[in-house]
């Protein structure tokens, strides 16, 4: 945190610049005297007109020349364009035309001539005389004086035309006393035009007493009090010697100063408000963070690697896409798990996380994990909640719910054969996925029923990425802190070293028993009705189903002429080899699961194991969660 510094900082600055305006105003105008504008013949155009190279803060609002056009600058002064012909500075004037009536006078809009501050018509003085153009007559007979001008009337044209004359168009505009006499005298059409680009003189008004980076006070000039006498490079508002109005000028000057003083305390006392209300913002922060050091780097995290198709909501958000949590799906370890809608009326699972471990390992595991995928076999992640100590996750919503629901002894509805064999060859291929298909391999660790989701078609989607690790593909043992995922299903070398390294494998054999379960070799796990994985595994199973010895026992739901099945029995056998070097690659489990299974071989026997520690030390629930940002490349 920088804050205060910065803040010292642009106190500083601001202070050295009001200081040193008024000497700087100086430079700025010495810097105008040598640039004036210049257009053809017409030269040494000052202040207070302004633009090409000389800058705006040279003249005033409203004095732009816009460019040279013909040897002559361009005036704006809305809505038209004029070209300036003559420049008066003495009298302050100007000779105009108008641009759009310079060649052929048919105008595509029609204007009459108008003037707005700080520009004025010149009279009395200069005896210019308004001209009025009349344009698609009716009850004038072959006459078209010039291009598309059919009569113009000198003076006062408000009686119209004519008699019987109708005009769907006029426009009016001033034109010097001896065009105006010409036109009189002879009605042609180059006498009309030399009128017309002849122009008409108009006055400007930029009488100032001050003159603040093209700011300007006005002052009304009378015969008493005639305008200051200027002279450029020198400041406005610091009139000459030869000025009548040197104490005036300078009085209203210090008035001025006095302005700016009491803006400059008022801006002073705005900024110190505001630079309390940021401080005291940033002392909050930092205590939050002390609080919850790990929260800054979520942030970052989440900032960083989210998928961009990902959706940030906030708590009050979710609360009312789950109508304030009323449709609860199932609850784990680490939260519970409600149904709402979006508002575009799509259905979704939300997911909430109870805030157990402060350092929201967990959270940024599963984002982190499915923001990286896209495949038909994995749970897709619509968006999440990060809301201080407010964490959700937000899933498509999946109408079969999960697998064990349809697997376990006391399921309402048994799924037929096919189908478990449709979802097993689904999960290898998520799987499969998972391990080499994306840029960074996903190691799950925590494969089970539990957390194979099923939409309506059936279709598998791998879920709950919360035990999850990152790794490159071409690492082939990871690090691992700790034993994680659910017994019955964790494979020997996560929680014992002397099984082999930690791998991809250990996916691998999570998912050969959730196929046994399938198959039907044994029921959903009960962990109170178990201490090892010994009781999954007895002897007749591995003898009768892969060996092909006769049986009549009543748990085994398949027969020999089972082809389906017994090719599940075999790849799951494949699949829990205790040796993490003897699991095949979920590649080859693919492979071996659409393949004949005559090409199958027959799996040695795994060598069975114990666990050495109860089960109470284990999480029956995904919801342990370690992320390690290394990037590992999959070894297949």
């Amino acid at each position: 945190m920088h804050t205060k510094p910065s803040q010292k900082l642009f106190l500083f600055l601001l202070a050295t610049l009001l200081l040193l305006h008024f000497p700087g105003f100086y430079s700025q105008q010495d810097e105008c005297s040598r640039q004036p504008f210049q257009c053809g013949n017409i030269s040494n155009i000052t202040y207070p007109f302004w633009g090409d190279s000389r800058p705006q803060a040279c003249g005033l609002s409203g004095f732009q020349l816009l460019n040279c056009e013909g040897d002559f600058p361009l005036l704006y002064i809305p809505p038209l364009i004029y070209r300036v012909l003559e420049f008066d500075f003495s009298n302050r004037t100007l000779k105009v035309a108008r641009q759009d009536l310079l060649n052929g006078a048919c105008p595509t809009t029609f204007y009459n001539t108008t003037l707005q501050d700080p520009y004025d018509f010149a009279h009395p003085g200069y005896n210019d005389e308004q001209l009025t153009l009349f344009y698609h007559c009716i009850g004038i007979k072959n006459f078209s004086l010039l291009g598309c001008i059919d009569l113009f009337r000198i003076g006062n044209a408000s009686s119209g035309p004519g008699p019987n004359i109708t005009c769907s168009h006029s426009i009016s505009v001033p034109v010097n006393q001896t065009a105006a006499q010409a036109l009189k005298n002879r009605k042609a059409s180059n006498v009309l035009q030399e009128a017309l680009s002849s122009g008409f003189v108009i006055k400007y008004s930029p009488f100032c007493d001050i003159q603040f980076y093209g700011d300007c006070i006005p002052r009304p000039v009378t015969a008493a009090a005639p305008p200051p006498v200027y002279q450029e490079g020198v400041p406005r508002g610091i009139p000459t010697a030869g000025s009548p109005n040197l104490l005036p000028a300078l009085r209203r000057r210090l008035n001025a100063v006095e302005v700016i003083g009491k803006s400059v305390v008022l801006v002073s006392f705005i900024i110190i408000i505001v630079s309390v209300i940021i401080c005291c913002c940033c002392l909050k922060r930092r205590l939050a963070l002390r609080r919850n050091p790990n929260k800054e780097h979520i942030e970052k995290f989440l900032l960083q690697h989210g998928s961009l198709a990902l959706k940030r909501y906030k708590y009050s958000e979710i609360k009312k896409i789950t109508k304030s949590f009323n449709d609860k799906l199932g609850r784990g370890g680490y939260g519970s798990v409600y149904q709402g809608v979006l508002p575009d009326g799509c259905p979704v699972a939300v997911k909430v996380l109870i805030d157990i471990d402060n350092d929201g390992e967990e959270f940024v595991n599963e984002v982190a994990s499915i923001s990286r995928t896209s495949h038909v076999n994995i749970v897709n992640l619509l968006g999440f909640c990060y809301d201080r100590n407010k964490r959700a996750l937000v899933y498509e919503f999946m109408a079969n719910k999960s697998l064990d629901k349809f697997i376990s002894n006391n399921a309402d509805c048994q799924l037929d054969r096919e189908t478990l064999y449709k979802i097993a060859i689904g999960v290898s291929k998520g799987l499969e996925y998972l391990h080499i298909g994306c840029n960074t391999r996903i190691v799950h660790f925590d494969i089970k029923p539990q957390n194979i989701l099923l939409d309506g078609d059936f279709c598998p989607k791998i879920s709950d990425f919360g035990l999850a690790k990152l790794c490159k593909k071409k690492q082939s043992i990871l690090s691992v802190l700790g034993a994680r995922g659910t017994i019955g299903y964790i494979a020997p070398e996560v929680f014992s070293r002397n099984y082999g390294g930690v791998s991809h494998k250990s996916d691998v054999y999570s998912y050969g028993m959730m196929v046994l379960e399938m198959a039907g070799a044994r029921k959903t796990v009960e962990p109170k009705a178990t201490q090892s994985s010994e009781n999954y595994f007895p002897d007749r199973i591995y003898e009768q189903v892969v060996l092909n010895v006769t049986t009549n026992s009543d748990d085994l739901m398949i027969e020999e002429e089972e082809e389906t099945t017994r090719k599940m029995f075999l790849v799951a056998f494949w699949c829990i080899q205790t040796n993490p070097s003897d699991r095949p690659s979920m590649s080859k489990v693919v492979e071996m699961l659409e393949g004949s299974l005559e090409f199958i071989p027959i799996p040695p026997k795994p060598f069975l194991f114990t666990p050495s520690f109860p089960i109470s030390g284990l999480e029956f629930s995904s919801t342990l969660s370690a992320y390690v940002e290394i990037e590992n490349s999959a070894d297949v």
